[in-house]
Formats: structure tokens, sequence, C-alpha cells
């Protein structure tokens, strides 16, 4: 973990010695850090614990154990801080029968928005729904209902935004869209929590991050340096090609391979420097006057790399 990285020194939103349990389970294990404005990404796998995370700050659920504050309240003492904060939860919380338009009217109402009217539209606009705001969410693809209820919890303008797996079901042209409109968001003064358990999406839009994995901090600090603790983990590579056995011999010697397989004409391949092996592969088919067709990360799953920031060191 990089070391204090896990707190700002202007912090919104802050966690101390955070724990929650269901009976036996532990889903969250003392998370001690804070948010501050701009976009922070909230990353892990799949069952990390972020979810629970983003319901225990927002008052979702009660802790178990330690505190947090937004605005240095405690939301659930505090009713008021929820016109101050926006949620896009992860689960389909859309009521189907209702418009796009009635579903953020619906939102604004909720939190007491002043000219609703004009806050509904401002809030379409944000997410590009103009054209499809009179339609039924029923009749919405998961992106579109993502984009509404980014709309939903903008409509009501707030300045910290809790954001879980926003981008699920979005196509690429939404997804680049929502990427743009929550770094803006964070370019404006606003506290983005984004949760992802996608790194790449995370670094598209967060300059900073705050990794978990089995319910605790693995990891934080800006993606740079995420990724810097990345790069010593051997990695494996998927290899398909015109000829994997002639490839494979011409890889046997080669610098920066520790492990050769092939099953099934695909060749699989370990590495402890994956970056110089990227460089050298290309190298390396032409010489076996081999084409490649295709070249994949196998184990780019988040899980391995914070298991072995949380363990390996």
């Amino acid at each position: 973990m990089t070391t204090g990285a896990q707190h700002v020194t202007d912090p919104t939103v802050q966690l101390a010695s955070l724990s929650k349990w269901f009976g036996q389970k532990v889903a969250v294990s003392d998370i001690e850090c804070s948010f501050g404005p701009g976009v922070t990404g909230l990353l892990g796998p799949n069952g990390a614990g972020k979810t629970t995370l983003l319901r225990l700050m927002t008052g979702v659920l009660v802790p178990s154990s330690g505190s947090l504050s937004i605005h240095g309240e405690n939301p659930r003492a505090n009713p008021d801080i929820y016109c101050r904060i926006g949620l896009v939860p992860e689960d389909e919380a859309v009521y189907n029968h209702l418009t796009a338009r009635q579903f953020i009217r619906w939102s604004a109402d909720l939190t007491h928005v002043g000219d609703a009217a004009i806050a509904v539209e401002r809030a379409i606009r944000a997410v590009a729904l103009e054209n499809a705001a009179d339609r039924r969410l029923a009749t919405f693809s998961k992106g579109m209902r993502q984009r509404a209820k980014v709309a939903s919890a903008l409509v009501h303008d707030p300045d910290v935004l809790f954001l879980d797996e926003p981008l699920n079901g979005a196509d690429p042209v939404q997804r680049a869209a929502l990427i743009d409109l929550f770094v803006r968001l964070g370019a404006e003064g606003r506290t983005v929590i984004v949760s992802s358990h996608v790194l790449g999406e995370v670094e598209r839009m967060a300059g900073r991050v705050i990794a978990m994995v089995d319910g605790r901090l693995a990891a934080a600090g800006p993606v740079a340096a995420i990724r810097d603790a990345m790069s010593d983990i051997p990695r494996k590579i998927r290899i398909e090609s015109t000829d994997p056995r002639a490839l494979a011999t011409a890889l046997l010697t080669a610098p920066f391979v520790t492990g050769i397989a092939i099953e099934a004409n695909v060749l699989h391949v370990q590495s402890a420097e994956p970056v110089q092996f990227a460089y050298m592969l290309p190298e390396a088919a032409r010489a076996a006057a081999v084409r490649l067709t295709r070249v994949d990360p196998e184990d780019d799953s988040l899980e391995s790399v914070f298991r072995y920031l949380v363990d390996g060191r």
C-alpha cells in the first residue's frame, strides 16, 4: 500500500476503522481512508466489498463498528446530508412503468429540488437522453437504464456522488460519454467515488485509487503507483498463431519467458516482465515465420493483482 495515500488533505468523506459483518461473514474490515474533490476509483474484483462499502458510506447500511462522515456529518444522524449526495446503485433500481423523465422527476421531488422542471431537463441533457426521455424504462437497454440512473442521481445537483459500477451494460459510445461526464464533474470540484472491477475504466477517469480485496484495503494512491506495484507480478499470456509449436520453440530461450505450455493449439506463456515481453514477441514471431492472430492476458484479473499487493510483499 502507498503509505499515507489512503487519506487526502481536504476530505469530504471520511472513514475511520469502518467494518461490517453479516453473522460470521466479514464483508468490510477496518477500512480507514478518506475521499476529497475529484474522481476516486474504488477498485476491486467482484466480491471485494465495494458495494457494501458504498452502502455504508451512503447510510443504507449501519456499520458494525467504526464511523464515517460526509461533510463532517453521519448521514444516518443528519438526513439533510442526503440532499448533498447522489447514488447510482449497482442493482436495477428503476421503476419500469415510468418514463425516464418521470423517474428523474420523482428523484427531484424526493430531494425537494426548487425548480424541478428545469433540473430534470438539465439532468436529461447531461446523459444525452433527450430523444428517449418519454419512453418507459421497461423499453430501455441496460446501458440506457444506467444513464437514467445517473441522471436521477444528478438532478438535485449533489456535491458528493457514489457510483456503483455505473458503466455496466453501456456500449462503447455510452461508456466514453459517461466517463467524460464523471471526469467533468470531478473537475468541477465534486467528490466522485466510482466503483469498478475494471482497471482500464478507472484509469480513464480517476487519478486516485482505493483498492479492495476480501473486504480489506489492498492499495491506495495514484493509478500510476498501483500500476508500478503490479509491474513485477508474473503474468500469463494467451497467444494464438499460425504455428504455436514453432513459436514455442522460438520463445523457449527468449528473455522474460519463465514458462510455456501448449493446449489445443494455443500457446500459454508466463513472463515476469510482461511489458518487455510484449515488445519482443513480434520479433520472435517474425524470426520463426509465424503470424500472430490473437494475444490476450490470462490473469489480468484484479483479484490476482490485489492478492499479490496484500499477501505477496
